[in-house]
This record gives structure tokens, sequence and C-alpha cells, in this order.
């Protein structure tokens, strides 16, 4: 367990509700919220260990799941799952997560701190420079993913963001977006798409040879996962009904400045 304070509960119950929001408009699981907060969280407690980065990124897969297998379901509901774009890239993804999932367990702690913070930086920088995600440029239709970026692209995703525990949103929306995709339509898909990373990801450290500690299995944090979820699962129900009525470019920005604060979160608390 993290810790036996009511309060701690309570923070991670409203970091919870953040994530539902992000899940729906953004497509992000959760560990872009989720990794610096549990992260601080470890390290303020006396029993962390030297681990506090494995078990953050390891909690934060696990709720990443549950997350998006909820969101995924609301966006097939709403109708903005489009299958030429889910499918083979996920089966891809599926395969680099189990590769990257299994890397972050040899992985120091230290080296994935600074691998995070590098991965926000590169994506940011490339949102903002490149054309095509902050507007979308002028197309007749979408343009479909070619074999090379589904089977090397997907496995990259799946590697890195399981390595991470982000889930595969901050790549596979900008690469969707730079196909033609309108934002609501391409943070829906990160939802179905950050499925196997999930589920990669869950199973390699739920049976990680993770050191003992009451209230985990392997390195995933059961008592942090109850009190993210309890906040992160109502919010995906209640938000669900407003997504797709963000104007489009509002949509992007919003996106591209959700990852600035991130970045800003983990340089002022250390993460």
């Amino acid at each position: 367990m993290l810790t036996s304070s009511f309060d701690l509960v309570v923070v991670l119950f409203l970091f919870g509700c953040l994530t539902g929001v992000t899940t729906v408009f953004f497509g992000f699981g959760g560990g872009f919220v989720t990794v610096p907060v549990l992260y601080g969280s470890l390290t303020a407690a006396a029993d962390s260990g030297t681990d506090a980065m494995r078990v953050a990124v390891a909690t934060s897969t696990a709720v990443m799941l549950v997350n998006s297998l909820a969101a995924t379901r609301a966006q097939l509901r709403a109708g903005r799952l489009r299958r030429e774009y889910l499918w083979p890239l996920a089966a891809f993804v599926a395969a680099g997560a189990a590769v990257g999932s299994y890397a972050a367990t040899r992985t120091g702690g230290p080296l994935l701190r600074v691998l995070f913070a590098a991965y926000l930086v590169v994506t940011i920088a490339d949102s903002l420079l490149r054309r095509g995600f902050l507007a979308l440029q002028d197309r007749a239709r979408p343009v479909p993913l070619g074999r090379f970026t589904t089977t090397f692209g997907g496995v990259g995703i799946g590697a890195v963001a399981a390595c991470l525990g982000v889930g595969g949103s901050v790549m596979t929306v900008p690469l969707l977006r730079r196909k033609g995709l309108p934002m609501a339509d391409a943070t829906a898909m990160a939802s179905p798409l950050g499925v196997p990373v999930a589920v990669a990801g869950s199973v390699v450290y739920l049976l990680a040879s993770a050191p003992a500690h009451p209230g985990r299995v392997g390195y995933v944090d059961l008592a942090a996962c109850a009190a993210l979820l309890s906040g992160s699962l109502p919010t995906i129900a209640l938000v669900r009904r407003v997504a797709g009525r963000v104007p489009d470019r509002v949509h992007s920005i919003a996106y591209v400045t959700l990852l600035g604060l991130v970045l800003l979160a983990m340089a002022v608390t250390g993460a």
C-alpha cells in the first residue's frame, strides 16, 4: 500500500478524475498524469525503496488498461472508431508493448525518468513545429496508413509506450492527425490502440520478480489502482456525453498544452 493517509487517497481519487477527462478528450489512459503523481507519492513514503519509478509506471499501466477499455466502449457506442486505422496496427503495437514492458523492468529508475521527460519534449516540439497537427492540412479525405508505418511504427509505439507506462496516444494521435483525421476521431482511436499496450504491460509488471511489498502484486500497487480508478471510471461515463463537441483547433491546442503542463509538473516535482 502506498500509505494509510486519507489525504493521499483523496489526492489519488482527484487525479483519477483528471485521468478520466484526459482519457476521453485526449486518449491518455492516465500515464502522463499518474506517473508523476505516483512517483512523488512513493518517494515521499518511508517504505518506497528504490523502485519508485518502476512501481509508478507499472501501476499507471494497470490503471490505463481499465481506463482504455472503458473509453473504447464509450467511443464505440459513439461511432467514432474506424477499423482501417485500428487493425492490423493494434497487433504490432501489442508486439512492441511486450518488449517495452520487459525492458522497463530491467531499466533503472533515473533513466526511466529521463526517457519520460525526453519523450514529452520531443512530442511537444514535433506537434508545434511540423505542419498538420494544430490545424488540418487541406485534404479531400484522410490518408490510409502505409505498410511501413503500420508494422515498424506500431512496434515502436508499443515498445516506447509500455516502457514508459504512458500509453501510445502521444504517438498515435499525432500520427492519425497527420493522416487527415479530426482530433475527435484521432483521440477516440487512441483508447483501443492503448489496450494492447496496457494488456502486455500489466501482465509483465504483475508477474515481474519485484521485491516483496504489502499491497503489491509484482510492481503494481493495488491500493493506488483502486483510488485512481474510483475517480476515473465515473468521470469517463460523464465526460463521454460531451466528447466531440470541442472545436477541432481548440482540441489540438489543448492537447499540446496538456503535454506542456505535465512536463512542467515533472520538472517542479523532480519526477
